[in-house]
């Protein structure tokens, strides 16, 4: 079994600040892989009746199992399923839980607002730099054309089927149970649609045709895809300025390999790695920094700024994405930092051994390799 250290070590550490973790992730993401992995753990399949049975009367088995770590995946299977967390946290605070499921964890209506301020969460991500290493391939390009999902990167071929099966799966084990969506066929080709497109300002008239619905639906859709985590929406950063995008958003889709299969990028070309890097270097920071709130800018111009990232009372930090650091041009930051002088330039790349700072007209630019990207 693989041991992915860093998501250990950040749930060894969660579990110090509260007893409850809350676990989100795409469809195999590797959820059950890394619970199974933790040390002296008690795991509950409630995917299975006997477990939910057992987990019934919530006071007993709590009882039962006082003191020690249980793994409670698939947790939304439950009837009452935050009833049995916050009796954990207000009653057992020795007994340390993850509860686990898929992405439709936080989406679910039978999670209340009673578990706000006593649980810890953690969305887990397709493979990060450090996983690679766990995993035994640090082959960055193979990482973003295979993608993070475990099961997919270890493969030794490209398997056409799984991209429909994961699919199909998210369609009935995650969009059945909790949202009502009739119609597979249009909500499948917005999301294959997404995979085309992503990384791009989105517009949602664009799949209107397509998909063969109102925009209204298509914005729904989107929506849900956001919640499970199959999108991030990246919006734009602005003070409103006359010249600045203020409201269009960037959609990121989940995962590389995902991208590349449906951009048709089975061998890669250096004009392929660009956006494939971007997607990586995302997924880097909301894995490793569990980042939500990160923005792009862009002038109406088209001048634009890969990633933004606002501190609590920090000035902006600029992350620019170059696969190699000799691609970078200061232009697009030039300007921006003519608008907003203050704050730290980053330039992420994956031929940089050690970081170093560089000076570019005005401009301190730190270029740094991905492993090392510190907010």
């Amino acid at each position: 079994m693989f041991k992915r250290k860093f998501w250990q070590d950040l749930i060894y550490t969660y579990w110090k600040q509260k007893n409850i973790i809350w676990l989100s992730g795409v469809r195999r993401s590797g959820k059950t892989m890394l619970c199974q992995s933790l040390d002296d753990v008690t795991y509950f399949d409630c995917e299975l009746p006997s477990v939910r049975s057992k987990l019934e009367d919530p006071e007993s088995f709590l009882e039962l199992n006082q003191s020690k770590r249980i793994i409670l995946d698939e947790i939304h299977r439950l009837k009452h399923p935050s009833e049995l967390l916050k009796i954990a946290s207000d009653y057992h605070p020795k007994t340390q839980i993850i509860a686990t499921g898929s992405s439709t964890l936080e989406a679910s209506r039978r999670f209340s607002d009673t578990l706000t301020g006593r649980k810890k969460n953690i969305r887990l991500t397709p493979l990060l730099v450090s996983d690679l290493m766990d995993f035994g391939n640090i082959d960055l390009q193979y990482r973003l054309v295979r993608g993070g999902l475990p099961p997919f990167f270890l493969n030794k071929t490209i398997i056409e089927s799984d991209f429909q099966d994961w699919l199909d799966s998210f369609w009935a084990k995650d969009i059945q149970e909790l949202f009502r969506i009739q119609q597979k066929s249009p909500f499948h080709r917005f999301i294959e649609l997404l995979f085309l497109y992503s990384g791009g300002i989105f517009e949602a008239t664009r799949y209107t045709a397509s998909c063969e619905v109102s925009r209204t639906t298509i914005m729904n859709y989107l929506a849900i895809l956001e919640v499970t985590h199959i999108v991030n929406i990246i919006r734009p950063f602005s003070s409103r300025k006359s010249n600045e995008i203020i409201s269009a958003p960037k959609v990121y889709t989940f995962d590389t390999g995902f991208v590349a299969y449906f951009k048709g990028f089975e061998h890669i070309r250096d004009e392929d790695l660009g956006i494939l890097w971007e997607h990586f270097v995302l997924n880097e920071i909301s894995g490793r920094f569990q980042l939500k709130d990160i923005c792009y800018w862009r002038d109406k111009a088209g001048h634009e700024i890969d990633f933004i990232f606002i501190g609590k009372g920090k000035a902006p930090t600029v992350i620019e994405c170059k696969w190699k650091d000799r691609w970078f041009d200061p232009k697009n930051m030039k300007i921006f930092r003519d608008h907003y002088p203050e704050g730290e330039n980053i330039v992420v790349s994956s031929d940089i051994k050690e970081p170093y700072i560089k000076k570019i007209g005005n401009l301190s630019i730190k270029f740094t390799n991905i492993s090392e990207l510190s907010l």
